[in-house]
């Protein structure tokens, strides 16, 4: 009975052993056609689950409370309808990224994981065979060629790593971290629902032969001329008032099902800003990060911000979980409602007045007398680096302006 017993301790010891999960950073990856698309992972104990920071460059990026089920370690990321699962076998975790598209269908991708490592994609460091510059006009094109997207590609390195972003008129591809390895170029990032892999050579004064991966299945390939002077079409172009229209105009729901309007008192003789976005939008996550902690310093200066959320589905019992979890996440105390469905095309539907909506996020900017004063399309988030503090300087400059006007 005392032998029967022991070798039940010691099998139960064996079972909790081996669903240990070992704390600190883990070196992860995701499958995708142009290769494994590395990323880290800071995992730490946290009462009875873990918190998870994916790491990408600077950034660390806090996901949702993680937890251990049977052999395997789950982590979720509700705000993109994302998750990995992956079973923990001593220093090593294999399982699978999931994620669910907009037409509520899902992609998954094989996942692994190896504790104590913290390199990116070269293991030693070498001195790299061909100098990236730090400016570089960009351009990606799609795989059947018919569609291409222009680009600024902003890099930064230290030796032979890498970090950096791409930015375009609808946003930026936010943190970016890699290395040189020869005269190759390799980036990527994961932050849940952007899973990048960029890959390309290094010529002289160009990046060529450059193939961008987006887990499992997507792909565009891409070049760059070094160019200093580098820029985008001027953002507050791009969207527009129609002809004959001054102002925007809308009633939509906020997560309490109240109906919220521009011509509402709460809003009358303010500065307002309206925030065209979805939770499921990292470049709208920077945005919120940053619009969030500023209304509370500057509300009562007399500005207000209302978010237009377009989410995956305009099912109040799908969508409102959805805008509560990121007020909730980012601090947000200003008005989010629920304006419609992500596509673009719709999402221009309900706001008829603007020639369309280009992009998640787009910011408009209303005077005291309700009247448009200025649309921003896209948003260059902290991984553009200067980029990011130029649109902070000049939104400040523009709302103290409207502010310091007569109402």
């Amino acid at each position: 009975m005392k032998k029967i017993l022991l070798l039940s301790l010691v099998a139960l010891a064996s079972c909790k052993n081996s669903t240990e999960l070992k704390t600190g950073v883990w070196r992860a990856t995701i499958q995708t056609t142009g290769g494994d698309l590395p990323f880290g992972l800071d995992i730490q104990k946290e009462g009875d689950g873990y918190t998870v920071l994916a790491l990408n460059g600077d950034e660390k990026l806090t996901m949702d409370k993680a937890f251990v089920k049977d052999d395997s370690l789950h982590i979720p990321m509700e705000i993109f309808d994302a998750e990995i699962v992956a079973k923990i076998e001593g220093e090593q975790m294999t399982g699978y990224w999931k994620k669910m598209r907009s037409n509520f269908t899902f992609v998954q991708s094989a996942f692994k994981a190896e504790f104590g490592k913290t390199y990116r994609f070269a293991e030693t460091s070498e001195t790299p065979k061909a100098a990236l510059s730090a400016k570089y006009e960009v351009l990606f094109l799609s795989a059947d060629k018919q569609d291409s997207t222009e680009s600024v590609g902003l890099f930064e390195t230290n030796g032979s790593q890498v970090k950096g972003s791409f930015l375009t008129t609808t946003g930026d591809y936010r943190y970016l971290a890699g290395d040189i390895i020869g005269d190759s170029l390799k980036l990527s990032c994961f932050d849940g629902t952007h899973v990048y892999l960029f890959k390309a050579k290094i010529e002289g004064d160009k990046i060529t032969g450059g193939g961008f991966w987006s887990a499992p299945s997507g792909f565009e390939s891409w070049t760059g001329f070094k160019n200093d002077s580098a820029k985008l079409p001027d953002a507050t172009k791009l969207t527009y008032l129609k002809e004959g229209y001054k102002t925007v105009d809308f009633s939509f729901a906020n997560t309490d099902n109240k109906k919220v309007s521009l011509k509402d008192d709460a809003y009358k003789g303010k500065v307002v800003v309206i925030q065209i976005m979805g939770s499921w939008c990292p470049n709208c996550m920077d945005e919120s990060r940053f619009l969030a902690p500023w209304y509370k310093k500057n509300k009562e200066r007399g500005v207000e911000i209302i978010g237009l959320s377009y989410e995956k589905s305009a099912d109040t019992s799908f969508a409102f979980p959805k805008i509560k979890k990121m007020k909730e996440r980012f601090g947000i105390d200003y008005e989010v409602l629920l304006a419609g469905t992500n596509n673009k095309d719709d999402a221009s539907k309900t706001l008829p007045m603007l020639n369309r909506v280009i992009g998640f996020p787009t910011t408009i900017f209303i005077d005291k007398q309700g009247q448009v004063r200025e649309i921003h399309t896209g948003f260059s988030g902290p991984g553009t680096g200067h980029y990011y503090d130029e649109f902070l300087n000049d939104f400040n400059r523009l709302i103290d302006k409207l502010l310091a006007e007569k109402s």
